[in-house]
């Protein structure tokens, strides 16, 4: 299945969900949830809850992030937010301010 792609230009204002991968490079506002990968490239701007399988973040989220598997902030990633999930990657060089809770059942 083929990435959906958010382009730079784009701010989308709302929810997003259904079970194909999104890839966000341009704004997300609201909520986003998924049953596949969320994919928040280095310009993407998410000021949204996510709530989604698997999340890699190398720009920008302000909201809470709940994975069912694992979260990946990689090192020019920003989070500012609470993370749940059972599997937490925070590269050297990443920028996170929350809570972390890997008790996840």
């Amino acid at each position: 299945m083929a990435d959906t792609v958010i382009g730079s230009g784009i701010v989308i204002d709302g929810e997003i969900s259904g079970d194909a991968p999104v890839v966000v490079e341009g704004t997300v506002k609201g909520r986003i949830a998924l049953d596949a990968m969320v994919n928040v490239a280095e310009d993407g701007v998410v000021e949204a809850d996510i709530e989604s399988a698997e999340v890699e973040i190398s720009g920008s989220v302000t909201g809470n992030i709940a994975a069912g598997d694992r979260v990946e902030i990689r090192p020019e990633g920003r989070v500012v937010g609470d993370i749940r999930s059972p599997r937490i990657l925070i590269a050297d060089g990443a920028s996170f301010k929350g809570h972390i809770d890997m008790d996840v059942e």
